[in-house]
C-alpha cells in the first residue's frame, strides 16, 4: 500500500483539452455536414468556441455561428467572420419547452404564419418545422419588404 501523488490541475488540464478538441472535431463535422465546408478557424476553449474566417453573406455566417453553438457543451460562440453582402442581421431565439415555429413566428413577427420563414431560414439544420428542442438556438431573418 503506498501514497501517489500527482498534479491534479495538469490531469484536469489535459482532460479538458481533449474534450476541447472533441468539441472542435463535432463542430468542423457540422460545417461539413451543413454544406460549409471547412473555410474557418475553430479554437475551443472550456465550453466558447473561437471562429475565423470569411463567408459570401450574413445568413451563411449565421447559420455558421448556430451549427457551432449548437453543438452539445459549447455556452458561446465568439465570432471574427466577414460577410461580403452587408444584409441586416437576424435575431437569434432559443426555443423553450412549449415553443412551436408557430408560437415563435407570432412572437417575432406577429404573425404565427410567418413560421415557414424561420423553417427556411433554418435549413438545412431543421429537417422538420416540429422537431425543435428547448435549448436550441434559431435564426429569425428580418422579413423581405
Amino acid at each position: 500500500m503506498g501514497i501517489y501523488k500527482f498534479m491534479k490541475a495538469a490531469g484536469e488540464k489535459a482532460a479538458q483539452q481533449a474534450a476541447d478538441k472533441a468539441r472542435e472535431d463535432e463542430i468542423n463535422k457540422a460545417f461539413k455536414r451543413f454544406g460549409f465546408g471547412n473555410p474557418f478557424k475553430v479554437k475551443v476553449e472550456d465550453d466558447v468556441v473561437h471562429i475565423k474566417g470569411d463567408v459570401p453573406d450574413q445568413e451563411t455566417k449565421e447559420k455558421v455561428i448556430l451549427a457551432a453553438g449548437n453543438v452539445a457543451g459549447i455556452g458561446e460562440v465568439n465570432e471574427e467572420i466577414d460577410t461580403q453582402d452587408g444584409k441586416p442581421e437576424a435575431t437569434f431565439h432559443t426555443v423553450e419547452k412549449g415553443d412551436t415555429l408557430s408560437r415563435i413566428a407570432k412572437e417575432v413577427y406577429g404573425d404565427a404564419m410567418k413560421y415557414p420563414v424561420i423553417f427556411e431560414a433554418n435549413k438545412p439544420m431543421l429537417t422538420d418545422p416540429d422537431l425543435i428542442y428547448p435549448g436550441q438556438v434559431l435564426r429569425c431573418p428580418p422579413l423581405e419588404a
